[in-house]
């Protein structure tokens, strides 16, 4: 099984001096994210992320389909991630890796077990028919910090989504299309973002945002889940050096500033996305039209 290339001893002596002296290769300050692009497909739920050379494309889907039989009033939320060999030569087709497993698990606690989606409201008939939605995450290019980047796509694009709108007849559930109905959005409880922090010299340096060269030379990682209101959902530390109560404080406080940010781009893109789709404002006219 192919291997990422390791950085040559003399790269990471490099990294890790720079670093001593505060200093980073590309010249961010220790707690700035690389630049984030955030942009929309023509369809509903189709979310493009580029956070430096790293790229992730998202995509959400829906169909209907039968309960678990022990949550019958819940609907059915998985997510899913997939790297090919063309976003690095250490990716198999059909072949997990160590680093998709990781990637699936955190960003199944960050953002299904958190109840960002509200599952109730995905129920159409109980024990009957409910909406299975499936986000599939694409990574297209990797240079470190995926989970942040894949966490911002799919949290985006379950924003953006449009479900088709639905009319219950007794034990019959018709879906209504674009033409029909206008469909509606997904009922998003909260919305948690992740990031990631790599920790250097015993922990006592922290950085967010690693490259895939900085996540190499680093010594372990913390991974804090929360949403813009300071409610954390998740902490998670990746093995490495032994870290203190005090440096995952501080790694808590770093990450809860930083998801504000993310949370009001995410935001500021979809405002300026809906805009554009309100041609005329006949969105307006479409929300009146299903009201009546």
């Amino acid at each position: 099984m192919p291997r990422e290339a390791e950085p040559s001893n003399n790269e990471r002596a490099f990294i890790l001096e720079a670093l001593q002296q505060d200093i980073r290769l590309d010249g961010r300050a220790l707690d700035a994210f690389r630049p984030i692009q955030l942009s929309f497909g023509d369809e509903y739920g189709v979310a493009d992320v580029r956070l430096g050379k790293t790229r992730v494309l998202t995509r959400i889907s829906a169909s209907v389909t039968a309960p678990f039989p022990d949550r019958k009033f819940d609907g059915i939320f998985t997510i899913t991630t997939e790297l090919s060999p063309m976003a690095s030569p250490a990716f198999e087709v059909g072949r997990q890796t160590e680093t998709e497993t990781l990637l699936s698990r955190l960003l199944e606690v960050a953002l299904r077990r958190s109840s960002a989606l509200s599952t109730e409201s995905l129920c159409l008939l109980a024990g009957s028919k409910v909406w299975s939605l499936t986000a599939t995450c694409h990574i297209l290019s990797h240079d470190g910090n995926l989970l942040d980047s894949c966490c911002i796509a799919v949290l985006a694009a379950l924003q953006h989504y449009r479900i088709p709108d639905t009319t219950v007849r007794g034990e019959e559930v018709v879906v209504h299309g674009v033409e029909e109905r206008n469909p509606v959005p997904l009922a998003m409880l909260h919305h948690p973002l992740c990031v990631t922090m790599a920790l250097f010299e015993g922990g006592e340096k922290i950085i967010v945002d690693a490259t895939l060269r900085e996540q190499q030379c680093c010594e372990g990682e913390v991974v804090v889940t929360a949403n813009k209101h300071g409610e954390v959902c998740q902490i998670a530390k990746l093995g490495g050096v032994p870290s203190d109560a005090l440096v995952l404080l501080k790694c808590v406080d770093v990450a809860v500033s930083k998801v504000k940010e993310l949370d009001a781009l995410v935001a500021k893109v979809l405002e300026k996305d809906a805009a554009k789709r309100d041609i005329g404002g006949l969105m307006a006219e479409l929300s009146a039209e299903n009201a009546r």
